[in-house]
């Protein structure tokens, strides 16, 4: 086990905390972003860095794709084969041009639904799942409320055409693109930039609509999703990583597409050049002035300025508190006093020595069976 004293590791973050940086502006943006509603957060921290409207309800369009991808990933089997109906096959909007009776698995159902934002994909998806986009839409809102915590989200479809009540926020779009990116599966469709599609009636190579994966290359934009509808305007949602620093930004109702990537390219840049990222790992101890040893029982992720200086203590019920040199508490975690970790090991392994002892007797008394069954034979 890892073992660093408080003051060690204070004195370590603080050192490379503030090393001279420089940056190309301040820490408030220069420029108003021209979407509506805006949020740019930390992936791992959960951290805002930035917000504008973010709580306001709005049209998301076809960034509903995300939440349908990550039910369909977490609720159905991705080799299932899917008929496509009629009804997929007739929607309208973008496609993926999909046959009725046509049979395509599940996962490649996610991958045209993504890449190429495919209605009639989503559709399919919805009817095989639930048995209509209808119900889909209610299984996926409680889904979203549960597992996620989306507060201002109702979606009224899988594919984000509009109706008048189909809305969400900036805020839960961010949320709930952080909770499908802790998924394997979903990251690697979410950031594939074009795929080979072969179908019934569309044979082509899907290419990612997001132009920052393709067209404007943006260093670390790792997947991406873009709507429109007339009513909604342009959205998009960019996930990046620099290092071990992972962004997400989302801008809803923008005037054209080029004005949500500049805004994208405008939250991402600012996220890059006045934020850092940082992890403290499971299992460090930290010792207190009293004696006290306790020890981290989860990674702890934290965003913080350039310019911030540590300083952290541990309370006395065993909290860890990290703050800035304004005083202000960056982020706070429940310590595990040693003593506990101590006895909950010798715990675990006084259990486990009742198993091996178990297992003993078992074995003991299997082998003395086994010999009076061969002393009987003998004896025949």
């Amino acid at each position: 086990m890892k073992k660093i004293s408080l003051i060690f590791v204070l004195i370590l973050l603080i050192n490379v905390l503030t090393a001279p940086i420089v940056l190309s502006r301040s820490h408030s943006f220069s420029t108003d972003l021209m979407s509506e509603s805006a949020i740019l957060i930390d992936a791992k921290s959960g951290k805002i860095l930035y917000e504008k409207n973010a709580k306001h309800q709005m049209y998301p369009a076809s960034i509903t794709k995300i939440a349908t991808a990550i039910y369909a990933i977490e609720n159905g089997d991705l080799d299932d084969m899917v008929t496509v109906s009629k009804k997929a096959r007739e929607v309208e909007g973008t496609r993926v041009y999909l046959e009725g009776g046509e049979q395509v698995s599940l996962k490649k159902l996610i991958q045209g639904l993504l890449i190429n934002s495919g209605n009639d994909a989503a559709v399919a998806i919805a009817e095989h799942l639930e048995g209509s986009p209808e119900r889909f839409a209610f299984k996926m809102n409680k889904y979203l409320k549960k597992n996620i915590g989306t507060t201002q989200t109702n979606f009224e479809n899988p594919h984000g055409l509009f109706a008048p009540n189909h809305v969400t926020t900036a805020s839960d779009m961010a949320e709930i693109t952080r909770y499908a990116m802790k998924n394997k599966v979903f990251r690697e469709i979410f950031g594939t930039v074009k795929l080979k599609w072969k179908g019934t009636s569309w044979n082509t190579t899907l290419l990612n609509h997001h132009k920052l994966m393709r067209e404007i290359p943006y260093e670390g934009v790792t997947g991406g999703k873009t709507g429109f509808v007339n009513e909604s305007g342009h959205t998009l949602v960019t996930t990046a990583k620099r290092e071990d620093f992972h962004l997400i930004a989302v801008t809803l109702k923008a005037p054209s597409s080029t004005a949500a990537f500049n805004d994208t390219i405008q939250l991402l840049d600012y996220g890059y050049q006045n934020y850092k990222a940082f992890k403290l790992t499971k299992g460090s101890t930290f010792h207190t002035k009293q004696g006290k040893s306790y020890e981290l029982t989860k990674n702890l992720y934290y965003t913080l300025l350039n310019e911030d200086k540590l300083k952290g203590r541990v309370t006395e019920n065993g909290f860890l508190q990290i703050s800035n040199q304004e005083k202000k508490v960056l982020t706070s975690i429940q310590l595990k006093e040693e003593k506990d970790m101590i006895e909950s090991k010798q715990a675990s392994l006084s259990k486990v020595n009742k198993l091996y002892i178990v297992f003993l007797i078992v074995v003991a008394l299997t082998l003395g069976l086994i010999v009076r069954v061969c002393s009987r034979i003998h004896r025949l």
